[in-house]
């Protein structure tokens, strides 16, 4: 919330530049030279890599045809991720069961004390 006195200020102001008049003119060509000057200080900001990588994944993932057949892909490869872990452990179980029972059956695969 503005305070009174803040407030007053801001119109004083406001009004005193208002009421102000310049007389002298402008240099020639001034407007072409304050826009060289804001070009070649946009120019001269080094942008990080990143922010760039990030702002083209970001203008990609904008159009839903690209953001949907990415999030495809990573569904398949996870879920490709979690069926071939799933037949390792798998075939782990299988073996250790195999060889438990082998145990119990043949009383010379015993594991000795």
């Amino acid at each position: 919330m503005k305070d009174e006195r803040t407030t007053g200020k801001d119109e004083s102001l406001s009004k005193l530049l208002h009421a102000w008049k310049t007389e002298a003119p402008l240099p020639p060509r001034f407007q072409e030279a304050v826009w060289q000057g804001i070009e070649r200080a946009e120019s001269c900001v080094r942008v990080p890599l990143w922010r760039l990588l990030a702002a083209r994944i970001e203008a990609a993932f904008a159009q839903p045809a690209l953001a949907t057949a990415y999030v495809a892909v990573l569904l398949v490869a996870g879920v490709s991720a979690g069926y071939w872990h799933a037949e390792d452990r798998t075939a782990q179980t299988k073996s250790e069961l195999r060889s438990r029972y082998v145990q119990t059956v043949d009383p010379y695969q015993m594991p000795r004390p």
